[in-house]
C-alpha cells in the first residue's frame, strides 16, 4: 500500500520547487521531506530524486507521477464536496483570498451579500501577493482565489487549479487635471510618449502591463519613478511628476487634482477566479462564485 500523505509530500516539491522549501510549508525538515519522497520511491520500485549539482530534483518518473499525484488530489477533493452536499444550504467556514484592490472592490462585498443571502456560511478574507494565493489554494488554506492572469503564475490548462474568467480590468491614464490630455474622451497612449511615467515596481504585473502597453502603443515609457500602492502613484501624478496607466478598479484619492483618460486600443487586465481543480463545485464555493459573477459587472 503506498502512503498518500507521501504523495503530498511529493507534490509540494513540485509547487515550490525545492525540497527545502516544500518542507517549510510543510512543516517538515528538508531530510525529513526527503525522507518520505525516497520511501515512496522504495514503495513504487523507482528513484524520484536524482542530484542536481548540490541539490536534488525531482526524477522523469517523479513527473509521471505527479499526473496521476495531481489527478488523485482532484478525486478526494471531488469526494469532499459531494459528502458535504447531503445537507441543506451552504455552512461553516469559506476563505477567500486575494490582491488588495480585489478585497476591496469584490471580496468585502461578497463577504457582506453572503452574511445576508446564506447566514450560515462564515467567510474569512484574507489579502495576499498575487502568487500567494496559489500557495494558499495548494495548502489548502484558501477555497477560493481572485487572483490575475500573468506570464509567471500557473497556467489555466494547470492540473492543480481551476481557474476561470471573472471580469476585465481597463486601465486609464491618470494626469494631472490641468494637463492638455485631460481634457479628452480617450488618448493614444502615443501622445505621452514624450512623459515621464510613474510605473509600478518591477516583477509586478503592473509594471509589465504598463510597458506591453506603451509598447505597443510604440514607444519605451520613460520611467521618472517607482511607486507600489495607487495612491501613492496618484499622489505623484498630482504632483505633476508623471502621468501613469492606472487599473480602473484601482480607487484613487477622491481629493487630489488628476484626472482618468480611457485608453485607445483598451489594454485590460483579467482578472480570474481560482479554485483547487474542482473546488468550484463546493457548496460554499459555488455559492460564492454566483455571488462575484452578480457583483463583478457592476465594479468595473
Amino acid at each position: 500500500m503506498i502512503d498518500l500523505r507521501r504523495l503530498r509530500v511529493l507534490r509540494a516539491v513540485a509547487h515550490y520547487g525545492t525540497v527545502t522549501a516544500a518542507a517549510r510549508a510543510l512543516h517538515f525538515t528538508p531530510s525529513a521531506a526527503s525522507q518520505q519522497i525516497r520511501q515512496l520511491g522504495r514503495e513504487l520500485g523507482v528513484d524520484l530524486l536524482e542530484p542536481h549539482g548540490r541539490r536534488v530534483r525531482l526524477t522523469p518518473a517523479a513527473r509521471t507521477l505527479l499526473a496521476h499525484a495531481d489527478a488523485i488530489e482532484a478525486r478526494w477533493e471531488q469526494a469532499e464536496i459531494e459528502l458535504r452536499a447531503q445537507g441543506d444550504e451552504p455552512a461553516g467556514p469559506l476563505r477567500v483570498c486575494g490582491f488588495p484592490v480585489a478585497v476591496s472592490t469584490l471580496l468585502a462585498p461578497l463577504a457582506a451579500a453572503l452574511r445576508t443571502s446564506r447566514p450560515r456560511l462564515t467567510v474569512r478574507i484574507v489579502e495576499t501577493e498575487l502568487r500567494d494565493s496559489f500557495d494558499l489554494l495548494f495548502e489548502r488554506e484558501a477555497d477560493l482565489a481572485i487572483v490575475e492572469a500573468a506570464s509567471d503564475t500557473p497556467p489555466p490548462n494547470d492540473a492543480r487549479f481551476d481557474q476561470r474568467p471573472l471580469l476585465d480590468d481597463p486601465f486609464d491614464l491618470v494626469v494631472p487635471d490641468d494637463h492638455p490630455l485631460a481634457r479628452l474622451r480617450q488618448v493614444d497612449l502615443a501622445d505621452a510618449a514624450g512623459e515621464g511615467w510613474i510605473v509600478p515596481l518591477p516583477g509586478s504585473t503592473c509594471h509589465a502591463h504598463t510597458l506591453t502597453a506603451c509598447g505597443a502603443a510604440g514607444f519605451t515609457p520613460a520611467i521618472a519613478h517607482h511607486a507600489l500602492a495607487w495612491d501613492a502613484i496618484a499622489t505623484l501624478v498630482a504632483h505633476r511628476l508623471g502621468v501613469a496607466l492606472v487599473p480602473r478598479l484601482a480607487h484613487l484619492p477622491p481629493h487630489l487634482p488628476v484626472v482618468r483618460v480611457s485608453c485607445a486600443g483598451n489594454p485590460t487586465r483579467r482578472l480570474l477566479t481560482c479554485t483547487r481543480r474542482g473546488g468550484h463545485e463546493h457548496p460554499a464555493v459555488a455559492a460564492a462564485l454566483e455571488e462575484l459573477r452578480r457583483i463583478a459587472p457592476t465594479v468595473v
